[in-house]
């Protein structure tokens, strides 16, 4: 059995954009998330819809707002420097990627060799045939 997330009218808003709640899902007259469940309910088209992310679920989740507690739309932070990916020259790139460069790093490193079987020891030091712990 698979289980998949059902879609709705929430996946099509954006994220942290204030949208009119009349435009995207009319309906009654409803409650301003910060104000509270003892407020006056206000009518659809004097509140803002605002999808937000969630960590633990991709879709996020809608709140409606009125124009008091209605957040600023965030615009899209500039790329920093720390972000951007880093500049290799050709001759690095060539260095990293010819499959003799492995093999010379591979050859490189000092293998453990289990005396009774011949294979290499694991990295916990136990041989993976036999399982005796290799010097």
């Amino acid at each position: 059995m698979k289980v998949v997330a059902s879609s709705d009218w929430r996946d099509a808003l954006p994220f942290e954009t204030p949208l009119i709640v009349t435009e995207v899902a009319p309906g009654e007259p409803t409650r301003c998330a910060t104000c509270g469940a003892l407020s006056e309910p206000l009518p659809r088209d004097a509140l803002w819809a605002v999808k937000h992310r969630h960590p633990n679920n991709h879709a996020g989740f809608v709140r409606f707002y009125c124009a008091e507690h209605a957040p600023a739309a965030k615009r899209p932070e500039p790329a920093t420097a720390a972000a951007a990916p880093v500049k290799r020259t050709p001759a690095s790139r060539e260095r990293l990627s010819t499959p003799a460069s492995r093999a010379q790093a591979s050859a490189d490193r000092v293998h453990a060799i289990c005396p009774d079987c011949f294979i290499e020891a694991s990295a916990t030091g136990n041989c993976g045939m036999c399982g005796n712990p290799v010097p």
